[in-house]
C-alpha cells in the first residue's frame, strides 16, 4: 500500500481523499534560440569547438539543472492555501 504524506507538513493522506492535492513545478532556462552569426567573428567551427569541450567536461547534474527540472509534491488542503497566496514563499 503507497502511504502518502504532506510534503510540507507532514500530516497523513489517503490515495482518493479530497484534501490530497498534487502541486507540480517545473524551473527550466528561458533561453531563446542562439544566434550564431551574432556571436561569430568568423571562427564558428572553433567556437562550436569550445562549447563541445565544456560540455563534454561539466557536470551532468549542474547542466541539469541549469537546463531543465520538474518536481511533484503531495500537499493537504491547509498547505494547499498557503502555496495559494505565497506560491514562492513571499
Amino acid at each position: 500500500m503507497i502511504r502518502y504524506e504532506c510534503d510540507m507538513c507532514g500530516v497523513g493522506l489517503k490515495a482518493n481523499d479530497s484534501s490530497r492535492y498534487i502541486v507540480k513545478m517545473e524551473i527550466y532556462a528561458a533561453a531563446g534560440p542562439l544566434d550564431l552569426d551574432a556571436h561569430a567573428d568568423g571562427d564558428t567551427e572553433g567556437e562550436l569547438s569550445k562549447v563541445i569541450e565544456s560540455l563534454s567536461t561539466a557536470d551532468p547534474g549542474d547542466m541539469e539543472d541549469r537546463t531543465y527540472r520538474s518536481f511533484r509534491f503531495d500537499v493537504c488542503d491547509s498547505c494547499r492555501k498557503a502555496l495559494l497566496l505565497k506560491p514562492i514563499g513571499r
